[in-house]
């Protein structure tokens, strides 16, 4: 197993994490962050965000995350959805949220779980769900599988499961 195989299991791994994450959607595209070495595909693309902190509101994290791994402060919107990820060793119920733009510049950040010679994150872009639908279906989160639309996501299931 690589060395940041074992970072990711070490940092993320073997346990339930609760994590927040925000659907920020610009001109038709959403914004997704690429983490090398996740998944079975090696990439893996899903919206930015990470695990809650013990005593910080769901608001703050979201806000730290986004500024983070995109450079961008936020404003946190309303709720879409619960969404279980199960991928062993990674399991995590996950906190789904609208979020806009404030202030900032777009910019590939970085996880402070990781050393700075084991991160994951890869590319911060806005992709267009047609683009990200034609990769395979373990390179992309599953939040995004059943949708036709970006808008679909107004009406996603308040539960949603791998």
């Amino acid at each position: 197993m690589a060395d940041i195989e074992k970072a990711i299991i070490k940092a993320f791994g073997n346990k339930l994490r609760l994590r927040v994450s925000g659907l920020l959607i610009e001109n038709d595209q959403i914004l997704l962050i690429n983490h090398h070495n996740l998944g079975a595909e090696n990439d893996f693309w899903s919206p930015p965000g990470g695990g809650l902190n013990f005593g910080e509101s769901i608001d703050d994290c979201l806000k730290r995350e986004f500024l983070e791994e995109t450079g961008l402060n936020i404003d946190v919107g309303s709720f879409v959805c619960v969404n279980e990820f199960l991928s062993p060793p990674l399991h995590a119920i996950e906190l789904f949220f609208f979020v806009s733009k404030r202030t900032g510049d777009l910019q590939t950040g970085l996880d402070p779980e990781l050393a700075d010679n084991r991160q994951i994150i890869q590319e911060t872009t806005f992709l267009p769900l047609g683009q990200l639908q034609k990769m395979p279906p373990a390179a992309y989160h599953n939040i995004f599988h059943a949708l036709h639309h970006l808008g679909d996501l107004k009406s996603i299931e308040t539960f949603h499961s791998t």
